[in-house]
């Protein structure tokens, strides 16, 4: 199963700036090939159920090896079994009614 998700994960009990958690989670997801983008509040990762699952729990992994004793994580995901549908493609829909 195809999935888009929307992930925000945020390291707790590290001080203030959670750059470099951000930034080896962001490492995760780019080694692990599967589509994305990173924005100001989090990242949109697209690709097959269990791979996309697998970067999230390495994330988690990654970012309590840095020694970040919680982790607090917002996912938010779609599905959809009508027809195949990626991030472009819900962005365009979206730009083309704005006239961009």
């Amino acid at each position: 199963m195809h999935v888009i998700v929307d992930l925000c994960v945020v390291p707790l009990g590290v001080g203030v700036s959670v750059s470099d958690h951000v930034a080896a989670c962001q490492r995760e997801i780019q080694a692990s090939g599967l589509s994305h983008q990173m924005h100001a509040y989090g990242t949109n990762i697209e690709g097959p159920w269990d791979e996309v699952m697998a970067v999230v729990k390495r994330c988690h992994e990654v970012v309590h090896e840095m020694g970040a004793p919680r982790i607090t994580t917002t996912l938010k995901l779609g599905t959809r079994t009508d027809r195949n549908q990626s991030m472009a493609d819900k962005v365009e829909s979206v730009a083309r009614r704005l006239g961009d």
